[in-house]
């Protein structure tokens, strides 16, 4: 028994497509292949991710293709959602922002309007850096930053506990950073 779809793409390749039981939980119905990539795609994606602010001629450059080839090859991978942005990389701690808190939500009862009101209200806060919806014991887990541990606590209090279902919520301070990257392995690289 089914109550809806929802369709996420999670890489460059590959879509899933799921449906929502009569208990919320997603489920996996079906996957296909979104983008074809080649070589020369593949390297490309490798190098934007080394720098997204590459200009077209330096990008063609490094590929062995001129100018407009790559632009189109480039165009085609944004066009179809490969490439979904460029940004520059901050580092949390020059900006002021010491704690880095992972936080797993549990509701007491799955609503889709409490679901689909506390992401709405994480897309709004800039203190969440990552929101996902998992499985096992909680229902989300949040990346959140934040300047101290004060702070910290005041988003929590102001924000978290604040949800409409929210039962449980868990927070992992993080002592030491071991490795962050957005980078994404590229398939066939």
């Amino acid at each position: 028994m089914t109550t809806g779809g929802n369709n996420f793409a999670f890489d460059a390749r590959v879509s899933y497509n799921f449906e929502k039981t009569a208990y919320g939980i997603p489920e996996m119905s079906k996957i296909r292949a979104s983008a074809e990539l080649d070589g020369v795609d593949r390297a490309m994606l490798r190098l934007l991710q080394d720098d997204g602010a590459l200009s077209n001629a330096t990008l063609g450059e490094k590929l062995s293709l001129s100018v407009t080839p790559c632009w189109r090859r480039r165009k085609r991978l944004e066009d179809e959602g490969v490439i979904t942005g460029y940004q520059a990389n901050l580092d949390r701690r020059a900006l002021g922002m010491n704690v880095f808190a992972f936080v797993q939500v549990t509701f007491n009862m799955h609503s889709d309007q409490d679901s689909d009101h506390f992401e709405e209200v994480m897309r709004r806060h800039d203190e969440v850096t990552s929101c996902h919806k998992i499985t096992g014991a909680a229902d989300y887990i949040l990346q959140v930053v934040a300047a101290d541990l004060d702070a910290y606590a005041e988003f929590v209090e102001r924000v978290l506990r604040k949800q409409a279902g929210v039962s449980s919520i868990q927070s992992s301070l993080a002592l030491r950073e071991v490795k962050f990257s957005s980078r994404v392995p590229v398939p066939g690289a």
